[in-house]
């Protein structure tokens, strides 16, 4: 019982600290709450990556946080990024979509597209035409920070959808309206035409897909990330005029809240962004990694190229201490405790570095199969690979046997093992580099 309310305790510690930097408690952080002594090493992690030392400007951060989560087309992670990118005094404009961006984030198109999607493809090529001479080139420093941004935001996209904060009401100035309805001939990234990406997922490709309930619009709600609403606004500023009235500077106090107002009117109007406007080649999505031939991939054996092992000191060289945050993360969901055999969790992890390329020689891949009913491999998947499908109605899935604590803690694996497999393929194309 100690234990259990110190964990308590914990949590909610940590979600007053959220509260207190950002000024709201955002969704993923009460989804992760549930397990504090990750929720901790997250947040630290996310803090220096968007907000701590790194020779990328903050603004330009919080627009390849845009970027990475319009390709699964996340729009609580795009409204939430376009706002912090407009109060770290981004430019309006650039937020018409990547052809209004600078040409340097341009350039990060093709592999933000390559890592998202088919990581394995990514190569020493897509590095040297980044680093490449000339006015638009990136340094090495900069890409680094650039790739372990993607990938952070990329996997952070599969924990959105999966545990549900996409469908969440957006506070106010995250607010974005209803997406508009689909083309008939579009579809989510790598499914066929006319099927459940659930069933993409899974290798089926004979279920028909119903159609699609309508989105209703979400009600708008103010949150406390609004410093002010409208009547609060006005009821300081009739308040603040008597008190200024008496010192003889009423009026210059009043245009300053007014424009404080004004401010925010214009900063909530800017966040209602559609994703799509951030992707270029919509069609490019995961395809099965195993079903094609894997001697031309070049499968990734963890024995030739690992985190613990390559991946972790090359990237804490090139981007300082972001190695041990990184690794505290992947340790951190390692160890959350569970009412469930490690055998599990190691299942759970390979499984997604499975089909994602990467191969575990001193592994036996029956366990997974053994251990992970198809249902669970069917979310695991379908979360991993296409989290912006998985909320059609076809793709629900019934956790009986697990309660909400555990089925974020697989959430938190799902995110964490894709997390490591983007950055595995990308730090290897780097060292490739490096070595040529």
């Amino acid at each position: 019982m100690v234990k259990v309310n110190s964990e308590k305790e914990r949590a909610s510690v940590l979600c007053m600290k959220a509260l207190a930097s950002r000024g709201r408690l955002d969704s993923v952080s009460q989804h992760m709450a549930s397990h504090p002594q990750y929720l901790e090493s997250f947040l630290r992690t996310q803090h220096y990556i968007l907000y701590m030392d790194g020779p990328l400007p903050l603004q330009y951060r919080h627009y390849i946080a845009i970027m990475a989560a319009a390709r699964h087309h996340c729009r609580y992670l795009v409204s939430l990024h376009t706002a912090q990118f407009l109060r770290a005094g981004g430019e309006r404009v650039w937020l018409q979509g990547l052809e209004a961006a600078p040409p340097r984030l341009r350039h990060l198109d093709h592999i933000n597209k390559v890592l998202a999607h088919q990581p394995w493809l990514t190569s020493r090529s897509h590095i040297q035409a980044l680093l490449k001479s000339g006015e638009q080139c990136w340094s090495l420093a900069e890409l680094v920070q650039a790739v372990v941004l993607l990938a952070h935001c990329h996997s952070l996209c599969s924990f959105v959808f999966g545990c549900g904060a996409d469908a969440e009401p957006l506070p106010v100035s995250m607010s974005v309206p209803p997406p508009l309805p689909l083309p008939p001939h579009r579809i989510p990234h790598g499914t066929p035409p006319a099927y459940c990406p659930c069933d993409a997922a899974n290798g089926n490709t004979t279920v028909p897909l119903t159609p699609s309930v309508p989105l209703e619009r979400t009600p708008r709600r103010r949150s406390l990330d609004s410093s002010y609403d409208v009547a609060f606004l006005r009821e300081r500023i009739q308040k603040s005029q008597e008190e200024k009235e008496r010192r003889g500077d009423r009026l210059l106090h009043s245009q300053t809240l007014l424009n404080t107002a004004d401010m925010e009117e214009e900063e909530e109007m800017e966040c209602s962004t559609d994703p799509s406007r951030f992707v270029s080649d919509p069609e490019f999505g995961y395809q099965e990694f195993a079903r094609q031939d894997e001697d031309h991939l070049q499968v990734l054996r963890v024995q030739d190229y690992s985190w613990e092992d390559h991946g972790f000191s090359l990237v804490n060289r090139l981007y300082s201490d972001i190695g041990h945050l990184l690794d505290d993360r992947f340790r951190s969901v390692a160890a959350l405790p569970s009412t469930h055999s490690p055998d599990l969790q190691r299942a759970i992890w390979n499984y997604i570095h499975w089909i994602y390329g990467i191969r575990y020689d001193d592994y036996n891949y029956g366990e997974v199969n053994q251990l992970l009913e198809k249902g669970l491999k069917l979310y695991i998947k379908a979360v991993a690979c296409y989290p912006d499908a998985t909320k059609t109605p076809l793709c629900t899935l019934h956790w009986a046997p697990f309660k909400p604590a555990e089925k974020v803690h697989v959430d938190l694996l799902v995110m964490e093992a894709r997390l490591q497999a983007e950055l595995l393929y990308a730090l290897r194309a780097i060292t490739q580099h490096m070595i040529a």
